[in-house]
């Protein structure tokens, strides 16, 4: 219907047009008005991890960009179903969001009933950082390199055990497709988050891992940890002399991890507008950057559309290893 309004009806017109859309009115107000009040931030992992410390880094510095505080609510458990279970089932306005991160997508195909769809219950607005993923050891384990580890697991089949962030993690299916691409078996031992892992290995509780590099990197400066990889595709500026795992002798392993902001599906579009680009100026701040990249992290900001391709290509990605690897379902 139009509504061609002189001056002398202005107001009937006015009246006729609130009778028409009664409940348009407050939500187009409420997205203008956003943020009223403050906002959870739902995290998936443990405090002190990665994701974690990044994400505690961009709260404190979008907060004030947005007129209100951005609060953190870490809900680990799950591989991280227990935090995103929470968020796809919130209220889409705008006041709950999730650090979301490649285990979600991978979650798709680890878990047979995860509790949410990735893809269908979320608006992925954008990805954040990147993070390289670090194969470690002990430093008393007399594993010295890549060949060492690969020659003590054929000596001894399934006897080594690895520790991981949960099952579905970078850190669970890097160590797999790892062991695939070597020939060799060892038992996974899945704990509730990296910080959990690394101190698995710090403590000789297991013998390796993979963890994301920001969570290992601080041990392997100290010297508590020894980093014998790099499961991606180049080394890592922060550790030069650390060869990729290709380099190392372990063709078809290249991992990376990826994390950014996720928010209800039916969240409108307005307010997704306005959390793109208070994160947009955010991450580009000098001192945001400096912390994610003092840890061996990469600052990598994108588009909604480039961050929810990431999240398909990603299940893809876990289907393929997951074949190739020979894991089923949980």
């Amino acid at each position: 219907m139009n509504l061609h309004c002189t001056a002398s009806r202005r107001q009937l017109c006015k009246a006729l047009a609130a009778s028409l859309w009664p409940a348009a009115w407050p939500a187009l107000a409420a997205d203008s008005d956003w943020p009223t009040r403050p906002i959870k931030w739902v995290l998936p992992y443990l405090a002190g991890t990665g994701p974690d410390i990044t994400a505690r880094t961009l709260a404190e510095a979008v907060s004030p960009l947005l007129g209100q505080p951005v609060v953190i609510e870490n809900r680990a458990g799950a591989g991280g179903n227990i935090g995103a279970r929470m968020v796809a089932h919130a209220p889409a306005d705008g006041y709950t969001w999730i650090y979301s991160a490649a285990p979600m997508a991978a979650n798709m195909r680890m878990y047979a009933n995860p509790g949410y769809d990735a893809v269908k219950d979320f608006r992925h607005i954008m990805r954040l950082t990147t993070s390289d993923i670090l194969l470690i050891v002990h430093p008393s384990s007399g594993i010295h390199s890549v060949h060492d580890l690969v020659e003590r697991a054929r000596a001894n089949p399934g006897k080594l055990d690895y520790a991981s962030g949960g099952v579905g993690t970078p850190s669970h299916l890097g160590v797999e497709l790892f062991l695939s691409a070597a020939g060799v078996q060892a038992t996974h031992v899945p704990y509730k988050g990296a910080s959990e892992m690394v101190n698995a290995v710090l403590g000789k509780q297991v013998f390796f891992a993979m963890p994301i590099f920001a969570v290992a990197f601080p041990h392997v400066q100290a010297g508590r940890l020894k980093a014998l990889a790099i499961a991606g595709s180049q080394r890592n500026a922060a550790l030069p002399d650390v060869p990729t795992l290709a380099e190392a002798g372990v063709p078809g392993v290249s991992l990376t991890s990826w994390g950014g902001i996720s928010v209800p599906a039916r969240t409108p579009d307005a307010i997704v507008s306005k959390i793109h680009a208070a994160f947009e100026q955010a991450i580009r701040q000098p001192a945001v950057r400096t912390v994610i990249e003092a840890s061996g992290g990469g600052v990598s900001p994108s588009s909604p559309q480039d961050y929810a391709k990431g999240f398909t290509q990603e299940i893809a990605l876990t289907e393929a290893m997951m074949k190739k690897a020979q894991l089923a379902p949980m």
